[in-house]
């Protein structure tokens, strides 16, 4: 794939593994991500940026998904770093918590449609799941 962000070609077999094992809440936002579901935006998961492995990903928007769940709790300080650095590179990064994608999953299509309809002025298509 094309992409304007280089990447850490080692990172590509540990996004592999990731994919292949994924969280139960990653699982369930791919469900209303993939194959264009989201007003027809293409995003990809378990994404190789810079040197870091992204949740989710869509190109066209410049916009990163992250799910935190219990293991970001120790990593909060890692997570800022990566962060700032992302968004060095022109990145918007959307958080959410692992039990509000379990618990609470429109309210997290709906911030993410939200943020979509405030940032872009690209024509969106219908979405047959909104």
């Amino acid at each position: 794939e094309n992409t304007k962000y280089c990447y850490n070609p080692k990172l590509l077999q540990t996004a592999r593994w990731l994919r292949n094992n994924a969280t139960l809440s990653e699982v369930l936002l791919w469900q209303r991500l993939r194959g264009g579901q989201l007003l027809g935006y293409d995003f990809h998961r378990q994404k190789p940026l810079l040197n870091f492995i992204v949740d989710f990903y869509c190109k066209d928007l410049a916009l990163v998904v992250e799910i935190d769940g219990a293991s970001h709790d120790y990593k909060l300080e890692y997570d800022k770093i990566r962060d700032i650095k992302l968004e060095s590179q022109g990145l918007h990064i959307l958080r959410f918590n692992d039990l509000d994608v379990k618990k609470n999953m429109e309210m997290v299509i709906q911030v993410i449609v939200d943020w979509i309809k405030l940032n872009t002025t690209l024509p969106t298509h219908p979405s047959p799941l909104l």
